[in-house]
């Protein structure tokens, strides 16, 4: 196995000159860059990442953690972040928490005895305060899609408060006032704040909060078909349908069509998230837009810049939803 010495001395450079070729520093002039290049690959040499991790302090990799790696919500967001850190040369290690406190925690610290760099963290069942004491370790964490004060420069959110507003807003608009809500389970802080925005909307346009047209759900295609057979049993009038995320509103749209619904003229629906496969439900789906991809890009980016020194980057911490308009609701008649 080839040597960093025999490549110093086939490209007739200095070790440190090889050094800083493998660890892409910038003072290497192009020419004297490609002869060690050329030397490695005439030598066949590959670089020792555990060498290299204890030279310099730095494993060039990033932790992230997610609540699940299935749905197209989660891979939207790996995708942004693992781009983003890719294109700086840097490799993401990846695990998951499965919404559950004791293996989010487990999560946490498998990726800190990996020596990474800084870890992402996509979080919903351990404690803000938690959080806050992990953050005063040597490893820097930073969170995505949730919002804690106290540490607020670590976090990419989303104002989930105001996109719940803007789904029942925007179905009222149609005048609809008879408005069935499927909720997200409300241990976790984006479906409470949805529902928060939901009834803050219905406040506003003097609609009585209703517990019949009320059902949590659990994120999944079957909480949407569970939350409408719901609200078909127990035979209250609706005419609009609100989701806490797109997968229980295309599960929803499933159950309808199934049980004799025409869609969108027995029934709107309206979801939250605009992941990739809203655009191709049928109806196709209207839906609020969560930038989640965006969002991984901008947490990437803030691990560039606090821990590998790209300072030349803004930062946005907070993003707002739009609304995204298709075909699944219509105006009530």
């Amino acid at each position: 196995m080839a040597t960093i010495y025999e490549v110093s001395t086939l490209a007739g450079v200095s070790l440190a000159t090889v050094s800083r070729v493998i660890n892409k520093n910038s003072r290497v002039s192009d020419k004297t860059r490609q002869k060690v290049l050329d030397a490695m690959a005439e030598l066949g040499y590959r670089p020792n990442s555990i060498a290299q991790s204890l030279a310099s302090n730095r494993s060039n990799s990033v932790g992230i953690l997610v609540s699940e790696l299935h749905g197209a919500f989660f891979g939207q967001m790996m995708a942004g972040i693992e781009s983003e850190l890719r294109a700086a040369g840097k490799h993401v290690i990846i695990t998951t928490g499965h919404s559950e406190e004791d293996k989010e925690k487990d999560g946490i610290e498998f990726l800190i005895s990996r020596n990474c760099d800084a870890i992402i963290l996509h979080v919903e069942a351990v404690s803000d305060e938690y959080l806050i004491e992990l953050c005063k370790g040597s490893t820097p964490i930073y969170l995505m899609s949730r919002y804690v004060e106290e540490i607020s420069d670590n976090c990419i959110s989303l104002n989930n408060e105001l996109g719940g507003f803007l789904a029942t807003q925007s179905v009222i608009e149609q005048g609809h006032s008879n408005i069935a809500y499927i909720a997200g389970p409300q241990f976790k802080g984006d479906a409470k704040d949805r529902l928060a925005g939901h009834k803050r909307a219905l406040a506003e346009n003097n609609i009585a909060f209703n517990d019949g047209l009320y059902f949590e759900g659990d994120f999944t295609e079957t909480g949407g078909s569970d939350g409408l057979k719901h609200f078909i049993k127990n035979k209250q009038a609706y005419s609009a349908l609100v989701c806490a995320n797109d997968e229980m509103a295309s599960g929803a749209i499933t159950y309808a069509r199934e049980h004799g619904f025409s869609l969108p003229n027995d029934l709107s629906i309206i979801g939250f998230d605009n992941i990739i496969f809203a655009k191709h439900t049928y109806p196709k789906l209207t839906t609020i837009d969560n930038p989640v991809n965006l969002m991984g890009h901008m947490a990437a980016k803030l691990v560039l810049k606090n821990n590998y020194q790209q300072k030349d980057i803004a930062i946005t911490h907070s993003f707002e939803p739009t609304l995204i308009t298709r075909d699944s609701v219509i105006g009530k008649t």
